[in-house]
């Protein structure tokens, strides 16, 4: 058997596991928006001459910039709130030694 077989696959910190796993929703998230707001705009946006008497607008600003980035903005605005108050966990980082900086953590954590 080759040395690589035998290695087992390392066993991290709850706080990183926990820190990777809200890093990866939010990147997602992001993604998200990123996918919708750039197309939507470039699709919608202004194309060509603007004929004033059809020019569709939302709360007086243009209907692509309403649906494009104010929507989705303020779909991430609420999806942040949530997240931040209801899904991200505080974790027990231990307790900080004065004299060296360093985080001690309770007897019987890893």
């Amino acid at each position: 058997m080759s040395e690589r077989s035998e290695q087992t696959q390392p066993e991290y910190d709850p706080v990183f596991v926990h820190s990777r796993r809200e890093a990866m929703i939010i990147c997602c998230v992001w993604v998200a928006a990123l996918m919708w707001t750039v197309p939507y705009c470039y699709f919608t946006g202004y194309v060509g001459p603007v004929d004033a008497e059809n020019f569709k607008t939302v709360l007086g600003m243009p209907a692509w910039l309403f649906w494009g980035v104010f929507v989705p903005w303020g779909v991430a605005n609420l999806f942040t709130i949530w997240f931040c108050f209801f899904y991200m966990k505080d974790e027990d980082l231990g307790q900080v030694d004065g004299s060296t900086g360093a985080a001690e953590r309770p007897e019987g954590d890893a």
